[in-house]
């Protein structure tokens, strides 16, 4: 794969061009994550209404049918569904990991054998998930192990 990248004139908009015989997974992915940069998320906290980056978020979890995002140290509800935001995200490092938490695997520092099949990720804000034994073949995809 040959990649090319030009300085747009001065007044033109950045722009991505992909040429290829076939659009398969890999660039499909490519795409969704170029895509995913861009998305802001409206985040709710008694502070007030905030927008949020991707990158910002280390995970998302789902509590008493309230989805919450998780920062490095602040907390924010998210009012959409779990479902949606794994659709949203797909392709990205956003994996689903448990039925209530989508975990971003970039924020990941650390992930250690837990009991029964289960996996712990240690994150880069030190927090702990589990990831549950039915979601681990997916992790295991994702890294490539």
């Amino acid at each position: 794969m040959k990649i090319t990248i030009l300085p747009p004139t001065p007044g033109q908009e950045d722009e991505i061009i992909i040429r290829c015989a076939q659009l398969d997974d890999s660039l499909m992915d490519l795409i969704r994550a170029l895509k995913a940069e861009k998305t802001k998320l409206t985040a709710y906290s008694d502070a007030g209404i905030t927008m949020l980056s991707p990158k910002e978020i280390y995970y998302f979890e789902s509590v008493d049918d309230k989805v919450f995002a998780y920062c490095e140290k602040q907390v924010y509800q998210i009012r959409k569904k779990l479902y949606e935001l794994e659709a949203d995200f797909a392709g990205t490092d956003f994996l689903r990991i448990s039925k209530s938490t989508i975990v971003d695997l970039s924020k990941v520092a650390h992930l250690s054998s837990a009991f029964n099949g289960r996996l712990e990720a240690k994150l880069r804000n030190g927090e702990k998930l589990i990831i549950s034994r039915q979601y681990v073949g997916a992790l295991r995809k994702k890294l490539g192990i």
